[in-house]
């Protein structure tokens, strides 16, 4: 009687620790899926291409410049759950003035996925007040401009978790006024 007590014990004491371990272990499972799957990230916005068309500029008297710029920008989803983002607008600037802004209709950027989309900004320079430094980079055949945006939205994770979020994003480019072509776009 006495060895099939100890033998029980011992068996119920296996079963104890196989309990704890399972806990332990699902434990962890827990811990390192909140930690990676359910963090939620900030999308960011870049600009891909940019294409202009239309370009008329004046180096002579009062210098100015025109143009239409078709932009593809990529909303880069890096969460588990979709990147939902409001009405935004997209401006163009030259220096500190902006010389273009156009509309950025609400959309969402499914998971882990990459939205691309195409914006076409007008651009004109009539609020540029600085024309000495305007009419050199004219004369130099080298426009650098700059694109900011930002696209507020929602991140929603398994429909449970909402977090607000604000993609930003800055672009410089340089027009090349002769090949009316676009080089050096760097996104921070």
């Amino acid at each position: 009687m006495l060895e099939s007590q100890k033998l029980k014990n011992r068996q119920n004491m296996k079963c104890y620790a196989y309990i704890i371990a399972g806990v332990v272990f699902q434990t962890i499972i827990i811990l390192v899926f909140a930690l990676t799957v359910m963090r939620i990230k900030t999308p960011s916005v870049r600009l891909t291409s940019v294409t202009v068309q239309n370009l008329k500029y004046n180096t002579t008297g009062s210098p100015n410049f025109s143009m239409n710029l078709i932009a593809e920008i990529a909303v880069k989803n890096k969460n588990f759950g979709h990147f939902r983002f409001d009405n935004s607008a997209t401006n163009v600037t030259y220096g500190d003035v902006i010389v273009g802004d156009c509309d950025i209709i609400k959309g969402r950027a499914n998971a882990r996925k990459t939205k691309r989309f195409n914006v076409t900004i007008d651009i004109i320079s009539n609020r540029v007040t600085d024309s000495a430094k305007l009419s050199s980079e004219l004369k130099s055949g080298n426009l650098k401009l700059t694109g900011l945006a930002s696209l507020r939205g929602k991140v929603t994770l398994m429909k449970v978790m909402k977090k607000r979020k604000t993609a930003k994003m800055n672009c410089t480019m340089t027009v090349q006024l002769e090949t009316r072509a676009v080089h050096n776009l760097d996104c921070e």
